[in-house]
This record gives C-alpha cells, sequence and structure tokens, in this order.
C-alpha cells in the first residue's frame, strides 16, 4: 500500500483530526444538500459562502475561532436573506444577491485589516480556501456539537420543508407555514456552509454542499437513497482529498503539498462527471 498511502498517514495525529473533522462535515453537507438542489436553493447556499468569508475573517481579526465566526455570519446573513425575501422567486434571489454584495465588500474590507496584520499572517489562505491541517483538536468537539444540532434540525423541518417545496398546495392544507420553515432551514444551510468551510474554505464550501448532492440526485431513485448517497460520496471526496494532500508532498523533490481543498473539489468533480456518464448510459437503456 506503500504506493497509495504514503508512510506515517495514519498514525499523524493532525491527519487523525482533519479525517474525523472531515467525515462529519461530509455527513452533514451531504444530507443538507440534497434538500439545497431539491429547493433550488443552491444560488442562496453561494451567496451564503460570501457571508461566511466576512465573519470568518472577523474572527481572524479578533482572535476568535474561525468556526464561530463562520458560524455566527451565516445566520445572520441566512435569517436577514430569508426576512428580506418573498413568496416569489425572483424577489428572493433579489434579497439574496443584496446580501451577497454587503457581504463581498465587508469581506473585502475585513480581509484587507487581515492581511496589514502581523499576528493574522496566513489567515486570509485560511478563510478563503481552507486548513483542515491546521484546524486544532480542541475545535473538533465544537464542530461535532454544530453538525449534531444541525441534522437534528434538519430531522425536523425536512420533511414540511420538502412537501412545502414540492407541493405547497398540500403543504398548505396541512397547515405548513412556508416562511416559518423556510426561515429555520436557511439557518441550518449556515451553519452547514460554516462547516464546510473548516475544510475547504469558504469560497469552495458549496461544491461540497451541492456537487455530492447534486451526483447523488442523478443516480438514486428516490429521495432517501439520495441523502444517503450524497453523504457517501461526500465522506469519499473529502478523505480521498485528505489521502491526496498529504501524499502529493512526496510527490516531487520540492515537497509541496497540494492544498486540500483543490483535492477534495477535483474529487467532487470527478463524482459529479460519473454521475452524469451513469444517467446518460440509464436514459439510453431506459
Amino acid at each position: 500500500m506503500h504506493w497509495l498511502v504514503e508512510p506515517g498517514f495514519w498514525s499523524n495525529p493532525v491527519v487523525g483530526t482533519a479525517l474525523v473533522l472531515g467525515a462529519v462535515v461530509a455527513v452533514v453537507s451531504g444530507a443538507v444538500g440534497v434538500v439545497v438542489v431539491v429547493r433550488g436553493q443552491s444560488f442562496a447556499g453561494h451567496a451564503l459562502t460570501d457571508v461566511a468569508m466576512a465573519g470568518g475573517a472577523g474572527a481572524s481579526l479578533v482572535g476568535a475561532a474561525p468556526l464561530v465566526g463562520f458560524l455566527l455570519a451565516g445566520v445572520l446573513g441566512g435569517g436577514s436573506m430569508e426576512a428580506a425575501g418573498t413568496e416569489r422567486v425572483r424577489d428572493r434571489d433579489v434579497a439574496t444577491g443584496v446580501v451577497l454584495g454587503a457581504a463581498a465588500g465587508l469581506t473585502a474590507l475585513l480581509l484587507y485589516f487581515v492581511s496589514s496584520s502581523s499576528s493574522a499572517t496566513g489567515s486570509t489562505q485560511s478563510v478563503l480556501f481552507g486548513s483542515v491541517f491546521t484546524v486544532s483538536p480542541s475545535v473538533v468537539p465544537l464542530g461535532v456539537a454544530v453538525a449534531a444540532g444541525t441534522l437534528a434540525a434538519l430531522f425536523v423541518v425536512r420533511r414540511p420543508l420538502l412537501l412545502s417545496s414540492l407541493n405547497p398546495e398540500l403543504a398548505a392544507a396541512r397547515g405548513v407555514r412556508p416562511r416559518a420553515i423556510g426561515l429555520a432551514f436557511v439557518v441550518v444551510l449556515a451553519a452547514s456552509v460554516a462547516l464546510s468551510a473548516l475544510v475547504i474554505g469558504a469560497i469552495l464550501s458549496t461544491a461540497l454542499l451541492v456537487g455530492p448532492a447534486s451526483a447523488a440526485l442523478r443516480v438514486a431513485r428516490g429521495l432517501g437513497g439520495a441523502t444517503l448517497g450524497a453523504i457517501a460520496a461526500g465522506v469519499a471526496a473529502v478523505e480521498l482529498g485528505i489521502l491526496a494532500s498529504y501524499d502529493s508532498f512526496y510527490w516531487s523533490s520540492a515537497h509541496r503539498s497540494v492544498p486540500v481543498s483543490a483535492c477534495v473539489v477535483g474529487v467532487i468533480l470527478v463524482e459529479v462527471a460519473l454521475s452524469a456518464l451513469w444517467s446518460r448510459a440509464r436514459a439510453r437503456r431506459g
């Protein structure tokens, strides 16, 4: 196995922390991502990445844990988008775009301050593209707690949320309040984006949220199977990405590792391409 796994991979405590945290984040992203794709809220997920970047930059500036900044900014931005939006898709997109623009401007300002601070060296790279190998083991319990809370909240709102997405009339007849359910889900989405930002950075977290879910929805025949498939694809992408990043240190005499974020996104692109080929092949057979 030396050609596949370089020496020290399994015994390295930094790698162990990355593998555990990465798997936890991938499970949350897969479960939430299926609902995001079904509801057509990929744009909202992308907007929350900019909001999370602002929170991460602010946390780096004051010396707080990046996850705290990602989470607080994401929840605040997501709540603002849902509160400002209306029932019509066009108006929701306008509200999302306004929040995205404001967050991008704030991120640029905060990252400027971060880059000018000698005490925050490397923070900009970490906020934008992630650095799971530098995550402190003390962050793992917080990440697991946030993940557990996110999954619990998703379990509560998932059925009425999907019902209001697929059949609004039936949902209204059963007393589902779309605005309240939508607000709860946006908070869940913000927490998921905050978690994935730890692994592959805020700017790329949409890939982990949407990529495995879209691949699973092409292959699976039901939402339950798609959720399990998205979780499996997400975990595989993160774990293989961590392995590839670790191994890349030994690929050349320069000993420069490929960033984990690039490796994870590369695996996700392969998964999406394979799912598209599978879907086409199945359509031809049908």
